[in-house]
Parts: structure tokens; sequence; C-alpha cells
């Protein structure tokens, strides 16, 4: 069942309607589990990561969130692992593997796009879905460890950390629904595909425009066999030719 939620227009005017946005985002996410077939707590406890998702979703509709996190994110695994080594700060690295966690899980659920790269990039430098969705996985593993060396115990947030990455791949499916269903999100049409729907359309288009032309051709000839003045068959000629123009395989002479 896919339900339509009304809610205000966020950001509208001067005003920010943070728990319009909020509820929108919450909302969905509950319907786009049980419409998925992931409801709740189905495997393990996960309201936490309801709450958690809902306020990441909530956060990205604003440009501060991503003020907040531009420094942190890196699209490939060397940087990442070289700018992580430089630092002995473990809240920095706790910091860096959550918001590229997020970023992959978000880009993967929401855009299917999370290297960010254009539709025509050169097939052989593509990552696999499977590859990123792992690279996700370990981000959030990560960020979980140095979350319990950065506040020293176990805390909501870590566990939800931990949560995310084991069920990774079940929240991508939940949040590609969202995309398609609740934020209307679809997949650009690629010129090959585009071309063949040209295609059809065209052909449809000259299947009526051949049957009129036929039936105008009919009657042009049959005006001229009663009546076979100039005028006549200089109608019977461009009726031929509109339909030669269409199907080339088409031949008569007067």
């Amino acid at each position: 069942m896919c339900v339509s939620t009304k809610y205000q227009q966020i950001n509208s005017g001067s005003e920010a309607y943070p728990e319009q946005t909020s509820y929108f985002m919450m909302n969905t996410l509950l319907y786009s589990r049980m419409e998925s077939g992931f409801p709740s707590n189905d495997e393990f406890f996960d309201e936490d990561v309801n709450i958690y998702l809902a306020n990441l979703l909530s956060s990205m509709v604003y440009s501060e969130y991503h003020r907040s996190i531009s420094r942190y994110v890196t699209p490939y695994d060397i940087p990442l692992f070289e700018s992580i080594s430089s630092s002995a700060d473990s809240r920095e690295k706790y910091q860096t593997y959550k918001v590229n966690a997020d970023y992959l899980l978000i880009s993967l659920g929401i855009f299917d796009n999370p290297s960010g790269r254009r539709n025509n990039s050169a097939s052989h430098l593509r990552i696999s879905g499977e590859s990123y969705a792992g690279r996700g996985k370990a981000y959030y593993s990560l960020a979980q460890s140095y979350s319990m060396e950065t506040f020293r115990r176990s805390t909501a947030v870590t566990e939800v950390l931990g949560k995310l990455s084991q069920g990774f791949e079940k929240y991508v499916k939940i949040l590609s629904l969202m995309r398609g269903e609740y934020f209307n999100f679809y997949e650009k049409i690629s010129t090959g595909e585009l071309y063949h729907l040209e295609s059809s359309v065209n052909s449809i288009d000259n299947e009526k425009q051949l049957k009129a032309l036929y039936d105008e051709f009919l009657d042009t000839y049959s005006q001229y066999r009663r009546d076979p003045t100039p005028a006549a068959k200089k109608q019977v000629e461009e009726c031929v030719e509109a339909i030669r123009d269409i199907d080339p395989s088409f031949n008569f002479t007067i």
C-alpha cells in the first residue's frame, strides 16, 4: 500500500519547517519498511535505526548539513585511509567513517549513484553496487569501533552504527523504495532507451498515417479513373509520393 503524505513545503519563505520534514521522513520510512518487506524489528530491534535514518534524511534537506560534512566525504578508499592514518584523534576517525558510511547509504538508496559519476561515464571505471555496499558496511563497523574508543563506552549511536553495518543491504532496499514511491526520483532514460521509445511511438504514428494515406490514394485514384484530368493525375502522384516517404516499398505508376 502506497500512502501519499501531505506536508508543508520546507524552506518556503523565511521559515524552515523541521517538524514537518522530520514527520514526513519518519512516516514515509515506516511505510517503506512495510512495503519493502522489512518491517521494524524484523531481524533485531532497530527502531533506533529508524530515528537515525529519519534524522539523517531530514538533515540532508538543509545546506548547513552539506557544508558541515564536506571536508569528511572522500569517494575513494585510498585517500580516505591516508586521511585516517594521518590523524591520531579517534573522534576525528569516528566522524570520518560515520559520514562516509552515511554518504554511501544515501547515495546507494536514494540516488542510486554512489560514485557521483554521470551515466555516460566509462563502464570499465564503474564499481559494482555490491562493492559499494561492502565498503559501507566496513565504514559503519569502523565508525562503531572508533565510537567506543572515543566515548569509552557503548552509546546509543554506537549500537545504531553496528546495526547499520549488519543490515546495510536491507536499509539500502528500504531507501530505494522511498526513492520512487515517496520522493518521486526515477532513473533517467538513457539515450538508447529513448531512441527505442521514440522509434516505437513513430512506428505507431506511421501506421496511422499510412492508413489515412491509403484511403486518400484509393479516393484520388478512383476520381482519376472517372475523370482522368491532369489535375486528378497530379493528386494521385502526390499521394503516391507521400506513401513512399513512409513506406519506400510502395510502388505504383499510372
